[in-house]
């Protein structure tokens, strides 16, 4: 078996189908970390878009 770092409470976790909260270690673990990410604590990076609006097309100039 596997053994890997939770990464709700940087505990050991098994990593391995007899695990159904893998890859973190409880039920709790995966809960917390769900939590998070419905209420926005985390966020994943998104690029500016471009400043030019058209996009380089001469037609639309």
């Amino acid at each position: 078996m596997k053994i890997v770092r939770c990464p709700g409470c940087c505990g050991d976790s098994v990593y391995a189908p007899i695990n159904p909260y893998r890859p973190f270690c409880s039920e709790r673990c995966k809960n917390m970390d769900l939590g998070a990410w419905a209420s926005e604590s985390f966020r994943v990076p998104a690029e500016a878009p471009p400043e030019d609006g058209n996009f380089g097309d001469p037609k639309l100039q």
